[in-house]
């Protein structure tokens, strides 16, 4: 495709032609696409003061990713030089950075500017974007990058707000809050729970752990990279990307199937996970609270060789009775018992913000995305697209998540196919581009059509479902067929409007 810096039509000049907004995985993979494709005219808006999204904000102890490593990078910038199969927070934050410098990218990326507002102009074909401080910013096309995990979820327990001692969120970790040697509760035992819990038993006095509902927790495979795989990586990267499409192969082939589909094969990574249980928690009281009693798939499947060893230790003590509320000093629970506990640690995961608006969007006629997405719930034609609000792009909007691999796959996929978009529009000199109706519809109904055949909707309450019981957060399906579907931009799909000769 050539080249797309011609000036817009209209007399109306944007301030850009591009606005990315967040600065995370997503938004700097369409930074580079744009880049890449000739598009060079936009701007990357972050609200926080440092790139890295979901990496610069969870920096609790043992954070790190539950995907490999060489899968979860860019498949066009391998990093040879991973310490571990699955890195931790502060190596992926760094190679952020590293592929931040080797596009060139900084001077395209704002920090400290938040969104708060996004309207569309119908004449002009431009949307108006409302920052935190005050300032607008207008840009021909938006792409909406800003992640459906990323606002900590907080519970609402009574007598939280008067707890006398310190209380924070595992993705808003206190690192000035010394452990060592308090009476410590985590709230929580989802994703980052398993991380952080092992991570601090060997240093406090006590650690109470409360558990709503159990995980299923599969062994992790977890250990250092030797020198001589980093080299072998560094001298011949074609190497790397073999053992990189066999891991996702494998993934797809056996493990996807597995996690996605209820069927009664997903009884062989439930023996696994048992197996995983039983060999670490001698204790049969112990192991018959952390059983879960779902259909494994239904909730994340999570994975880690140490959690269910650090619930034997003899400082740490397994909580199954509802919280009460908390007092000045500690926690109660339904039956009637206080503990008293020095910092309360929450891992309650995010708010779900894959299918809600990030901030208020206005679209054509007035429409707000709230209001679109209100009843039945939110849709977008493959993840993307919004009937009624041209020109804007969302990466991992509904039903884009990966439920068993790298989710990466799935963003790569979308900066492509956003890229080839905004380069249809800015080639065609259209007003705008706004996806078909009848289009996203089909697709909509073709995801929904499928779920019903997932684990996701076996029975268990999970994040993944709305107030509804409806899943408008997986793909349910491989992550090949995604990059499948959404490999060539299909302008078919889409009401191309031109401007009018009086613009």
């Amino acid at each position: 495709m050539k080249k797309s810096n011609q000036s817009p039509t209209p007399s109306h000049r944007p301030d850009h032609r591009v606005v990315i907004i967040g600065a995370g995985f997503s938004g700097i993979n369409m930074g580079i696409r744009l880049k890449q494709q000739g598009i060079t005219d936009f701007v990357i808006l972050e609200r926080a003061g440092d790139i890295g999204g979901t990496w610069r904000d969870n920096i609790y102890p043992g954070c790190a990713c539950d995907v490999p490593s060489i899968v979860y990078s860019y498949s066009f910038a391998q990093h040879a030089d991973w310490s571990r199969s699955f890195a931790g927070s502060a190596e992926i934050q760094d190679y952020i950075r590293r592929c931040v410098r080797r596009y060139d990218l900084a001077p395209w990326i704002r920090l400290n500017a938040g969104v708060s507002r996004a309207s569309f102009n119908e004449g002009q074909g431009s949307w108006t974007l409302e920052l935190d401080n005050g300032e607008r910013i207008s840009a021909r096309a938006v792409v909406s990058a800003v992640g459906g995990l990323v606002n900590p979820s907080m519970p609402e327990i009574a007598g939280l707000d008067n707890f006398r001692g310190e209380v924070f969120h595992t993705a808003r970790w206190r690192s000035d809050v010394n452990l060592t040697g308090k009476r410590v509760a985590v709230i929580g035992t989802g994703a980052s729970a398993i991380q952080v819990i092992p991570s601090i038993q060997p240093q406090v006095e006590r650690l109470d752990v409360y558990q709503r509902t159990p995980p299923w927790v599969l062994p992790k495979p977890d250990f250092e990279i030797a020198e001589r795989t980093k080299r072998l990586f560094a001298n011949l990267p074609t190497a790397q990307r073999l053992l990189r499409n066999t891991i996702f192969s494998a993934s797809e082939a056996i493990f996807g199937p597995l996690v996605i589909l209820d069927t009664k094969a997903s009884s062989v990574l439930e023996h696994v996970a048992r197996r995983n249980l039983v060999s670490n928690v001698p204790d049969p009281a112990l192991r018959e609270k952390l059983t879960p009693k779902y259909r494994i798939g239904c909730k994340r499947v999570l994975l880690s060789s140490d959690y269910y060893p650090a619930m034997t230790r003899e400082n740490v003590r397994l909580v199954t009775e509802p919280i009460a509320r908390v007092t000045p000093t500690g926690i109660k629970t339904g039956d009637g018992k206080t503990e008293k506990v020095d910092v309360i640690v929450l891992a309650t995961g995010f708010r779900v913000d894959i299918g809600s608006a990030p901030f208020e969007i206005v679209g054509r006629n007035g429409k707000s995305l709230s209001d679109a997405w209100s009843n039945p719930g939110s849709k977008a034609y493959l993840g993307m697209s919004v009937a009624g609000f041209p020109n804007w792009f969302f990466m991992l909007g509904p039903n884009t998540g990966p439920g068993h691999t790298s989710v990466l796959v799935y963003t790569e996929a979308q900066a492509n196919y956003i890229a080839q978009a905004i380069g249809n529009l800015f080639d065609r000199r259209l007003r705008y581009l706004d996806v078909r109706r009848d289009a996203q519809d089909a697709w909509h109904r073709m995801i929904q059509g499928r779920m019903k055949y997932t684990s996701w909707t076996s029975g268990c309450s999970s994040w993944y479902l709305d107030k509804n019981g409806e899943n408008h957060a997986l793909f349910p399906g491989l992550a090949s067929e995604y990059v499948w579907r959404a490999r060539q931009f299909r302008p078919e799909h889409y009401d191309a409007t031109v401007y009018s000769a009086s613009a």
